[in-house]
């Protein structure tokens, strides 16, 4: 995946909370740059990167993804938890219910590790790149994404998208989390998303009649 794209992600398969993420960038035939968490380092040799990441993770590979160039606030990138839930019923409709951003701690490229739990808006007027229209098209994605998710899994009920802009102002989804942490929602100074998500996790379906 080096030879298409400059820069790559690796994510452990068995992770979590953005744990032993890897960055790698090629700089040059047989010459990457390492970064993890707060360390990097430079590998000469191909082997050799290939011999570290087996140890890195010994328990059953990882999800390489495309490295996204995010927008930043402060020099520090930023994504954000878009939370799309349906009542009990393969029938019901996905809908929004709570939205934050999360900003990197200083010298992190993941948000996993956050200075920071803000607004989306608040977070798209710090990083100059767009106003209520972005978060609109962001949620609509993820609704989408969520839609396709349930017809596979029908049992489905809550999702939790960690949504990503681009320096060109593109909406990417990073990944989906079924058991997301709702812990950041409760430091929001509006409880209402709180409370809703809430609701939707312990609401059942009505019954027909």
């Amino acid at each position: 995946m080096l030879l298409q794209y400059q820069s790559v992600v690796l994510k452990p398969r068995n992770g979590s909370y953005g744990r032993d993420i890897v960055f790698i960038k090629r700089n040059g035939p047989n010459a990457y740059r390492i970064h993890n968490e707060q360390n990097a380092v430079t590998m000469r040799d191909t082997d050799k990167l290939l011999k570290w990441l087996r140890r890195k993770n010994r328990s059953g590979g990882y999800i390489v993804q495309r490295r996204l160039q995010l927008t930043q606030i402060q020099h520090k990138p930023f994504d954000i938890r878009i939370m799309v839930q349906r009542k009990k019923g393969s029938s019901s409709t996905w809908n929004v219910t709570g939205s934050y951003a999360k900003v990197a701690a200083q010298g992190y490229l993941v948000t996993n590790v956050t200075s920071r739990t803000i607004p989306v808006l608040e977070a798209l007027r710090l990083a100059r790149i767009g106003d209520r229209g972005l978060l609109v098209k962001a949620e609509r994605i993820a609704r989408l994404a969520a839609q396709r998710l349930g017809e596979r899994y029908p049992k489905l009920r809550t999702v939790g998208f960690d949504i990503g802009i681009d320096r060109k102002r593109r909406i990417w989804i990073i990944e989906g989390n079924y058991q997301p942490d709702l812990r950041p929602f409760r430091l929001l100074r509006d409880s209402s998303m709180y409370r809703r998500i809430l609701w939707y996790k312990n609401i059942k379906a009505k019954k027909d009649g």
